[in-house]
């Protein structure tokens, strides 16, 4: 048992060595570790023991017939301790590789990363429910009780289907979301009046990180059964708008060309869409100016919301501070002057 441990460590070492530069084993060493010592523990284990160990007394056979099945047991829960580690070591990879896709590719990649993330959830309850089953199976009772399960089936399977109907439905509206794209991780949602991010989205629960740094947590069927709106359904591309309310006297052409000016020197700037325009007369007596810009993604969207709007009003307050918000009030004097 010694022997197998230390080999284990000596093969991590190597890996740890080796995943300077490749990420793969990197990942085996940071999931699989643990699992592996104890994989190579119990197995070393199993090859020493020996039922005579104990004696040959009735007592001392049943004692060993006992720890034969515990170490099996034992043997199955990590094997599959370590199949299930090494499958999310392998998925990591991937998904390590989509997070750094930038710009118009994002939306695919984020899709994909979506889908890997519910299939290996799917791949590990399977690998665990046939470990369970496995283990049930080594147990001389439960196989003798096989024939009575198979002939009680179609009850059982009634009753367990209408207690897990909420929890299948998710699982499926999980399913139907992220291979359908209809929802992706990252995707700008507003669910229940709310602004935010698709920050995990698993079989059962949807995580929205709203712009407050709030969690909104949904069950993944309500995104099945209720509208919700998807700012990057068809892109990751997003436009920002910022609203800026002056006098009239604001000079808008002179204030178009220095927004211009500004977004191309500005590299949260995708290049492409942009505008300024007079979009309302309030009744307080002020204009609305909106100028709109996009972005690659949301994060850049908000930042370069948020640096246009400072610009715009140091520009008109440095430039043009006439033309800043005022409100008039007519009283009879003034009236009388005219």
């Amino acid at each position: 048992m010694i022997g197998s441990i230390l080999l284990v460590e000596l093969v991590r070492r190597v890996l740890n060595r080796v995943g300077r530069k490749w990420a793969f084993p990197r990942h085996l060493v940071e999931h699989c570790t643990w699992a592996a010592f104890t994989v190579a523990a119990v197995v070393a284990f199993n090859v020493v023991f020996a039922p005579g160990m104990f004696g040959s007394s009735p007592d001392a056979r049943a004692a060993a017939a006992t720890v034969n099945r515990v170490l099996g047991l034992v043997t199955i829960g990590a094997v599959t301790w370590l199949i299930v580690q090494a499958n999310y070591a392998l998925t990591d990879v991937v998904l390590e590789r989509l997070v750094r896709v930038e710009g118009e590719r994002n939306r695919r990649a984020r899709r994909m990363m979506t889908q890997i993330g519910l299939v290996r959830r799917i791949a590990a309850a399977v690998i665990i429910v046939i470990a369970i089953g496995a283990m049930l199976f080594s147990f001389p009772q439960v196989r003798a009780l096989g024939a009575g399960i198979l002939a009680s089936a179609g009850i059982a399977g009634a009753i367990v289907g209408i207690a897990a109907q909420p929890t299948i439905g998710n699982a499926l509206a999980g399913l139907q979301l992220a291979f359908s794209d209809a929802l992706r991780l990252d995707d700008v949602v507003v669910v229940e009046d709310e602004w935010g991010r698709i920050e995990e989205l698993t079989l059962t629960y949807v995580v929205v990180r709203l712009w407050d740094e709030r969690r909104l947590v949904l069950p993944v069927s309500y995104f099945t059964q209720n509208p919700f709106e998807n700012w990057t359904r068809h892109g990751s591309r997003v436009l920002a708008v910022v609203f800026l309310r002056v006098d009239w006297s604001v000079p808008v052409p002179k204030l178009r060309e220095a927004l211009y000016e500004f977004l191309q020197g500005n590299p949260l700037w995708d290049q492409k869409d942009w505008t300024l325009q007079v979009t309302d007369v309030l009744p307080n007596g002020l204009v609305e100016l909106r100028a709109l810009m996009s972005a690659a993604d949301s994060p850049s969207s908000w930042d370069l919301k948020c640096d246009v709007r400072e610009y715009l009003v140091n520009y008109v307050r440095d430039n043009y501070p006439e033309s800043l918000p005022h409100f008039r009030v007519e009283t009879p004097e003034s009236r009388a002057q005219k």
